[in-house]
């Protein structure tokens, strides 16, 4: 949690003498936006990397790579729910206008891209 990862860096923060007031100025969070995707089987995306990255279905990774990439300073990735039929798309930009883009944009090729792969094992 928050506070226990807090209290274990005050130490290291000590030992490089730098004031958490100072490291806590080097991060900026960007503006963001997560959508939940309804699919027909959450089971079809396998994710690796600490849920960063899609290792199955082959090809969807890089697809949402090839979007992530046409924007700024961005991330994004995906992961399915544990609960159910539907995954998360979580994506960062420099603009929140950006964010949302980058997540509709996402969300509907996750969608397109999991529908046709459903339907072709049918």
């Amino acid at each position: 949690n928050a506070i226990t990862n807090t209290r274990a860096m005050e130490p290291i923060l000590s030992l490089q003498a730098l004031p958490a007031a100072e490291w806590n100025n080097q991060y900026t969070d960007l503006p963001y936006r997560q959508l939940k995707i309804n699919i027909r089987d959450r089971s079809i995306i396998k994710t690796e990397d600490a849920e960063r990255r899609v290792s199955e279905p082959t090809g969807l990774q890089k697809r949402i790579d090839e979007l992530v990439d046409e924007y700024e300073g961005a991330r994004c990735f995906v992961r399915p729910s544990g609960t159910e039929n539907c995954v998360r798309v979580h994506a960062e930009c420099v603009t929140q206008r950006d964010a949302d883009k980058l997540a509709m944009s996402v969300g509907s090729m996750v969608y397109d891209f999991t529908e046709e792969l459903y339907k072709s094992k049918l």
